[in-house]
């Protein structure tokens, strides 16, 4: 059993710093915070160094844009991230609501409501697009609470800080597991019991298999696929739309299910290549909505760009 790290004064020092954060982010209005989270980030965001990687994403991904419009993209990405991050403590407290103002809505909601009639396992996909932090309280509502991965937070008061948060959202516990090979046993088993899991995979991991991404070679994560074909359960992909300020919207599908007659290894590759395409879609269709700011593609093909 691993030792839980020693927590020291800086640790609680940026306890601290981010409790009184989300509690003054908690006594706004959502729209407000949501704002307010926005232009902050779009105001600091963009002379940030990281942003020069999401230029470079940009420029490989898609070669035809112009600096100007990779500047735009990048200012809406750090727009959505902004608010993403200051909307977290709202999130338990979003209404479904068709109108207008803070609150959500989901398109094809039958689909989550057949699967859950199953009683079988389920695996949600999506990536970092709009704000995903509320894709697990939007999937729970509709009978698949989901077990998912995560990277825990250096200071282990501001991990069970954001752990309490996303728990509080959901309104039920469910495990999340640490990312790496010991998570990914934790994950199996909870398959394996009848548990749901949820999976953000448009992270370059560098084990995982080569697949094409934006038709530029990219090491992908697998673990969808894989645990899809172990236990023949179906995936859900889905994204999170951003209507407006703490205004979100669920939109589901299509679902993926493995062909158990391939070879495994083979419809392994075909169901993660599928999910890289759904998500290149979801991205080309409103680029500002993704996480640029990670180097996704290998080293080599950003030195080929800017040689």
């Amino acid at each position: 059993m691993s030792e839980k790290p020693a927590v020291t004064l800086l640790h609680r020092a940026e306890y601290a710093v981010a409790r009184l954060c989300l509690t003054g982010l908690s006594c706004l209005n959502p729209a407000t915070a949501s704002n307010l989270g926005g232009w902050l980030a779009r105001k600091i965001g963009p002379r940030l160094p990281v942003s020069r990687v999401a230029d470079a994403n940009i420029a490989l991904a898609m070669p035809k844009t112009t600096a100007a419009e990779r500047a735009q993209i990048i200012s809406d990405v750090w727009d959505n991230l902004g608010r993403t991050v200051a909307e977290f403590p709202h999130l338990a407290r979003l209404k479904q609501d068709t109108a207008t103002g803070p609150g959500w809505s989901i398109a094809n909601a039958h689909i989550l409501e057949e699967m859950a009639a199953t009683k079988k396992p389920v695996i949600f996909f999506s990536g970092h697009i709009g704000n995903w932090e509320m894709l697990p309280p939007v999937v729970a509502r509709h009978g698949l609470p989901f077990a998912s991965f995560y990277r825990a937070a250096g200071n282990p008061l501001i991990d069970r800080l954001i752990i309490d948060l996303r728990a509080k959202a959901m309104g039920c516990d469910v495990p999340m597991f640490a990312k790496g090979a010991k998570g990914a046993r934790l994950a199996l088993r909870h398959l394996a019991q009848g548990g749901h899991l949820g999976i953000l995979g448009d992270q370059k991991m560098n084990d995982g298999i080569e697949c094409r991404f934006f038709n530029l070679p990219a090491m992908t994560a697998s673990a969808a696929a894989t645990f899809a074909v172990k236990y023949d359960c179906p995936i859900v992909t889905g994204r999170i739309i951003r209507l407006g300020p703490a205004r979100l919207h669920l939109e589901v599908g299509p679902v993926l299910m493995p062909d158990q007659s391939m070879p495994r290894q083979d419809e392994i590759g075909s169901l993660t290549q599928q999910l890289n395409d759904r998500l290149e879609k979801w991205i080309r269709e409103i680029p500002g909505c993704w996480l640029w700011l990670h180097r996704r593609w290998p080293k080599e093909l950003y030195a080929r760009k800017s040689g």
